[in-house]
């Protein structure tokens, strides 16, 4: 068990390599893997656009947002954008299961092991009630626990990050407009951290006391609040330097930002120190309490270091 606030370094006994180098093949080492993988990246990214146009729809016209039994919101946007790419999901792929925000809240998910997709379909609904711009659509294919391929797409400010094992890229696109070609898109690296320059991303609606706690530890650093996965597309595109997150996510929310953000070079731990898993159907696919990272030598900086 570990402190409430605290993290164990990854670096502590555990015979873990750079994660700047690890989990790279994300267990797809042969060439023609890649280039399926390549290919599932674009088609995730072309639908995830497709379905921004609807969420772009809903923005501009307005709806309202209800309570799921769980009390978190949703609205028509969540849903409509949902049955858009499960529907695409299923022609191109009609053989890997798709575990669906939505779908899953209803108790509707299916049990997976294996390959399979994660998808949230309209990721910040506080912040899209809200009309601020930051939300996304999230796509993500898991193997065998690991996010091996990412999407998200914040269709208000036309950015599309994605990822493949190994390579990751962002581009600017609108909603429903066809991507743009590969030689145009940014290939995307994490940024050397300087301790005495840090950025850490907060969540704008769910900054409560433990990441207070943890922050409080790291006074030179400074502060942004964003809503939804736009924070491990901050990461991955060298904007930001950390975010911790203590509090309650789900695995649909992360699984895109993650294999990005591993895509890049960053990562994200645990508690324990151990890298987000997926496919969690016995804890219902909630995480747990992480710290999301670019540079590598973090670890020492935020884990490490007593006096941060």
């Amino acid at each position: 068990m570990t402190a409430s606030g605290s993290f164990i370094s990854p670096h502590a006994g555990s015979g873990l390599v750079d994660p700047s180098q690890s989990d790279r093949s994300a267990n797809a080492d042969r060439p023609e893997d890649l280039l399926w993988l390549a290919n599932l990246t674009q088609a995730m990214a072309e639908i995830a656009v497709e379905a921004g146009v609807i969420v772009m729809h809903a923005y501009a016209a307005g709806v309202p947002i209800r309570k799921k039994h769980d009390q978190t919101p949703v609205c028509d946007a969540d849903e409509q954008s949902e049955a858009v790419i499960l529907a695409a999901l299923k022609r191109l792929y009609p053989t890997i299961p798709i575990i669906a925000e939505e779908i899953a809240s209803s108790g509707g998910a299916p049990s997976v092991e294996g390959d399979f997709f994660l998808v949230d379909p309209l990721d910040g609904t506080y912040e899209f009630a809200q009309r601020n711009g930051e939300f996304t659509i999230n796509i993500a294919f898991i193997r065998d626990a690991k996010p091996v391929c990412g999407v998200i797409f914040a269709p208000a400010q036309n950015r599309l990050w994605m990822a493949s094992p190994g390579h990751a890229e962002e581009t600017h696109v609108a909603a429903g407009e066809a991507l743009p070609g590969p030689e145009t898109r940014q290939r995307l690296h994490i940024r050397s951290a300087d301790r005495t320059d840090l950025l850490a991303l907060t969540s704008r609606s769910n900054l409560n006391s433990e990441t207070e706690s943890f922050l409080g530890k790291f006074a030179q650093a400074r502060r942004s609040g964003f809503g939804s996965a736009l924070k491990f597309g901050l990461l991955a595109s060298g904007e930001a330097d950390f975010y911790p997150r203590f509090g309650p996510t789900m695995e649909w929310d992360t699984a895109a930002g993650d294999a990005i953000l591993r895509a890049a070079g960053g990562r994200i731990i645990t508690q324990t120190g151990e890298d987000l898993r997926y496919g969690k159907t016995d804890q219902l696919y909630r995480n747990p309490n992480f710290l999301a990272f670019g540079d590598p030598r973090l670890i020492d900086i935020l884990l490490l270091s007593p006096s941060g």
